[in-house]
């Protein structure tokens, strides 16, 4: 679509806009995108929610701060095989 282009939409008596099919195709908006709208000096900007909230990388990777002695593969390969182990143990009830 060309930036020049104008295209143009109407407000319903239930203040619903539809979007013109070449402004969704462009943004990959299907139906039930949730669109964040921002009211701007310019007018209303439109854009797509993100599909996760920010976060913090001391909120997603609690392993991050730690400072002990690293662990080896083995070790590692142990552990996630106790886990795997009591989560089965757990489930079979």
């Amino acid at each position: 679509m060309a930036a020049s282009r104008r295209l143009t939409t109407t407000v319903s008596t239930k203040g619903q806009v539809i979007l013109p099919k070449a402004i969704r195709e462009q943004h990959h908006w299907q139906a039930g995108t949730r669109l964040l709208v921002e009211n701007t000096d310019d007018g209303v900007l439109l854009k797509a929610t993100p599909i996760f909230a920010p976060t913090r990388a001391e909120d997603v990777y609690a392993s991050l701060p730690w400072r002990g002695t690293p662990k080896s593969l083995e070790e590692m390969d142990a552990g996630i095989e106790a886990e795997v182990k009591r989560r089965h143990a757990r489930d079979r009830y």
